[in-house]
């Protein structure tokens, strides 16, 4: 059995899909119900829907034998895995944002609001900027607003939250998508199942 764990949501739906058109199918994900592992034995293939943040959790210590995770959680926990393609969808980016009119004053320690603290530190760390990091865990957003931080860093989408907010996107820190992730031992052991994957989805993706 190959386990693969896909994020819930819109996402992993969309990448289920192409997992059925590489010949994975697994007819009983689309049923309407709470179960959490569904198997097709004649394919060889078990599907579990996780956390978006968690996949790479299963992946890395072996529950999964290959995942979908957002290069947000990889680049930010640094998991163990193979990276082995971009999957180019879920786009958005890891950027830093701060209200209206903001000017950074290098004098000073900024303070950075995130919950993606190792991302925010690395970029700071990588230009000599003294940061006090606030690791927040929802509604980045308000850090700013309510003066508790100078700036944020946070996944944007098409931006609105920001504009409604007062707030624009003053540094691009990293383009994001999904991932199609694989632990090292099965990439070893099921590496025919997991190539057979890969080559057809950048088939797919090739195709449009």
């Amino acid at each position: 059995m190959l386990n693969i764990a896909l994020p819930k949501g819109r996402l992993g739906e969309k990448v289920y899909a192409m997992f059925e058109k590489a010949g994975f199918e697994c007819p009983s994900i689309k049923e309407n119900n709470r179960k959490l592992i569904f198997e097709n034995e004649e394919c060889g293939v078990r599907y579990f829907w996780a956390k978006p943040s968690d996949v790479a959790i299963y992946v890395a210590r072996g529950a999964a034998d290959v995942g979908v995770a957002g290069k947000d959680i990889l680049l930010e926990y640094n998991p163990d895995i193979y990276e082995l393609l971009d999957l180019k969808t879920g786009n958005c980016r890891m950027a830093v944002a701060a209200p209206k009119g903001f000017r950074d004053d290098p004098s000073r320690t900024l303070k950075v609001a995130t919950k993606f603290s190792n991302i925010a530190s690395n970029y700071y760390a990588s230009m000599g900027r003294e940061i006090d990091i606030i690791h927040l865990n929802g509604s980045i957003e308000l850090a700013p607003i309510l003066g508790l931080s100078d700036v944020i860093v946070d996944i944007v989408e098409t931006g609105t939250t920001l504009k409604e907010n007062n707030l624009e996107v003053f540094e691009t820190i990293v383009p994001i998508s999904a991932r199609l992730i694989a632990n090292k031992a099965s990439f070893k052991f099921k590496s025919e199942q997991i190539e057979r994957i890969v080559a057809s989805i950048a088939e797919q993706m090739k195709e449009g």
